[in-house]
């Protein structure tokens, strides 16, 4: 017989002795010798031009080494997981926290102070905080393509036919807020040369994406860029996007010394992806027994200042906008929308924990306007084996969602035998 030495066993995880004893060095721990601290001026407009910068004053200020501007990037000054479309410093500012200048000095608190002492001209732009007023005909561009980033449109049967057949059709909207992911550690790290290698340290989520992005905003062959993911203080998908690493690239590429950045909380929150507001126009359909008929859904996601993985995000919304329930007819469509807000990333469920508030609060509406329980409709409507999903998959494994329902209801009623058999 096979010794098995993982499964079924209880293991250690390799990394809670370090974390329970205090011994595991985050990225806002790491020290190195002669480091240079720096910091961020970002936007306190939402919308605007950089006409002019101005770093005079802070560079005459002692123990300030350097002050970046767009114009020190020597590569491109785009980064992007889907789309290249965020500047490392900008010269057109698209949200309240846009990074504009990046200063190097021997203190962090030299490096505020020097933050004070940068002057900007910006020339303000309608800001645009509102999804629809973003997508308006003649709305400001806050990018060159326009407003609209992507449309995913899913498109199944025959929705205008299905509702001659409806008992009943409950249409409502619905809006999702914007969430900070609140992880424990700020972003923070360290970069340093080794010979022609730069080597930058950071809590992140994604080094590989890092690393090909560094790379080509300093004009580095990606050979020459060494990116190490630290232990990582909590992420949720709010680390999968750039921070500070390319800050740190920078910095440590001209200057030729070891840098530190580490962001306070309020940066963190003002300046990091959040999870995708939604609004969402919803109409369900369902025949007198309860079994959906149709589902139509319009569903717009605020991707901010910055694509980062809107299109992924509401391409998931789109995918799961039916739940997992079994619809013969179709038609959604979900647009990802520049706006002047924060932009939003990845966050725990891309995308499908908004869309699912929607539609299971559209199955107990249906179930009160037909006059069934909460869980009669969903048995008659979940995906079992040999259902097409709204994408046209057959599932033909298992799927466990209708043994799931009733193992928890019946637990429910053990615990709560007052609840009744109704589900109510």
């Amino acid at each position: 017989m096979i010794e098995k030495n993982i499964v079924g066993q209880s293991v250690p995880k390799v990394d809670a002795f370090g974390k329970v004893t205090g011994q595991t060095r985050y990225a806002a721990d790491l020290d190195i010798a002669g480091a240079l601290h720096l910091k961020v001026l970002r936007s306190k407009v939402a919308h605007g031009l950089v006409k002019k910068i101005d770093t005079s004053r802070a560079l005459k200020i002692p123990g300030v080494t350097a002050v970046f501007t767009h114009a020190d990037i020597p590569g491109s000054n785009s980064y992007g997981i889907i789309v290249k479309d965020q500047p490392v410093l900008t010269n057109k500012v698209r949200f309240k926290g846009d990074a504009i200048a990046l200063v190097a000095a021997e203190e962090e608190s030299i490096a505020v102070k020097a933050l004070d002492a940068i002057a900007v001209e910006i020339e303000e732009l309608p800001p645009l905080f509102d999804i629809q007023a973003a997508m308006a005909a003649g709305a400001p561009a806050i990018h060159d393509n326009g407003n609209v980033l992507t449309v995913t449109k899913i498109k199944r049967g025959n929705v205008e036919a299905a509702l001659d057949q409806a008992a009943a059709v409950v249409s409502r909207r619905y809006t999702t807020q914007r969430v900070e992911h609140g992880y424990i550690e700020t972003e923070a790290g360290i970069a340093y040369m080794e010979n022609d290698m730069l080597i930058i340290k950071a809590g992140t989520q994604n080094p590989h994406y890092d690393r090909r992005d560094a790379a080509r905003v300093l004009g580095l062959p990606i050979n020459k860029v060494r990116v190490i993911q630290t232990a990582t203080g909590g992420g949720f998908g709010g680390k999968l996007d750039i921070s500070v690493q390319c800050f740190l690239g920078l910095a440590a590429l001209k200057l030729g010394r070891p840098v530190k950045i580490v962001y306070d909380r309020q940066e963190s929150f003002v300046a990091t992806a959040k999870r995708h507001p939604f609004i969402v126009d919803y109409t369900s359909v369902a025949a007198a027994d309860g079994r959906l008929l149709a589902v139509k859904a319009r569903i717009f996601g605020d991707t901010g200042a910055y694509a980062s993985y809107g299109p992924a995000t509401l391409t998931r919304a789109a995918v799961h906008a039916t739940g997992p329930y079994e619809v013969p007819n179709v038609d959604l469509e979900a647009f990802c929308v520049y706006t002047n807000n924060s932009f939003s990333g990845a966050m725990r469920g891309f995308g499908t924990p908004q869309i699912a508030f929607v539609f299971e609060s559209q199955m107990d509406l249906l179930a009160r306007e037909l006059k069934m329980s909460p869980l009669e409709i969903r048995r008659r409507n979940v995906l079992r084996p040999g259902s097409i999903t709204a994408t046209g998959q057959e599932l033909t494994s298992s799927v466990g969602i209708a043994k799931t329902l009733e193992a928890a209801w019946a637990r429910a009623l053990e615990v709560m035998p007052g609840l009744g058999g109704d589900c109510r």
